[in-house]
């Protein structure tokens, strides 16, 4: 757990790449980047409209190699040679959260999920139901890219993301502070419209074919399903995540 003690660049900054993305980020009055990155072998018209917008938006243009911009970017056949990052005004480290003197009541802990768009569904979902936190580990989970911005429409630069390793050093800290664990399961008998909740609880989302992996699993408190009297085997998973959203606003109600 020692990278929970120093703040990443990656709990404050959504990295978007490629010429279109960075450009509409620059331009969009709602967001505040922090830099843009511009590969030395960017050139044309494409790089300079890049640096004509960064310099409007009073953003400064750093350069590095193209290799450099492919690490950062984490995606080296779209990145185009640009990438910026964009300040998400609501994400912070996990232990961040769970040290405030209002801890989040109810979260969202993403278990495998590695669909960008049903991670960005997600964040979608659960900002529209004003939930505390989505805790999205940077191991095992899709990266937060511009494919999962794209999904979220856009809601996943302000929505409430809560970084940390993995899962299952999520899940450890979040017992700890005494959060009930809860994950979506088809066999439980215990449904999400009839659990009793404590006053913190977090909720496991597991990945699109192997569901919550058994490292979180085994610190689970109880298991929940989602009744479907239709004759189908399960949901996609930002559709259960949606389901229990709602439900939680319900019960706020």
């Amino acid at each position: 757990m020692g990278d929970e003690s120093t703040i990443s660049p990656k709990d404050r900054f959504l990295t978007v790449y490629g010429r279109k993305p960075v450009l509409e980020a620059l331009a969009d009055d709602g967001l505040r980047v922090d830099k843009v990155i511009l590969a030395d072998t960017a050139r044309g018209p494409g790089a300079a409209e890049i640096q004509r917008a960064a310099k409007a938006a009073g953003v400064p243009v750093q350069h590095a190699s193209a290799h450099r911009v492919k690490v950062l970017a984490g995606n080296g056949k779209q990145d185009q040679g640009v990438l910026a990052d964009v300040v998400a005004p609501r994400m912070r480290a996990l232990s961040a959260a769970l040290a405030d003197r209002r801890p989040p009541s109810r979260v969202l802990l993403l278990d495998g999920i590695t669909t960008p768009a049903n991670v960005g569904m997600i964040l979608r979902t659960a900002t529209a139901a004003g939930l505390d936190g989505v805790v999205v580990p940077r191991r095992g989970v899709a990266a937060l890219d511009p494919l999962v911005v794209k999904a979220s429409a856009g809601v996943a630069f302000r929505a409430p993301v809560l970084r940390c390793g993995s899962a299952r050093e999520a899940a450890e800290m979040l017992t700890e502070a005494g959060y009930g664990l809860y994950a979506l399961g088809a066999s439980s008998r215990t449904t999400v419209f009839d659990v009793d909740l404590p006053q913190r609880a977090a909720f496991v989302l597991g990945g699109e074919t192997a569901g919550v992996g058994p490292e979180v699993g085994e610190l689970v408190t109880e298991w929940l399903s989602i009744p479907m009297p239709g004759d189908v085997e399960s949901l996609n998973v930002s559709a259960a995540a949606a389901v229990l959203s709602f439900e939680l606003v319900r019960r706020a109600r």
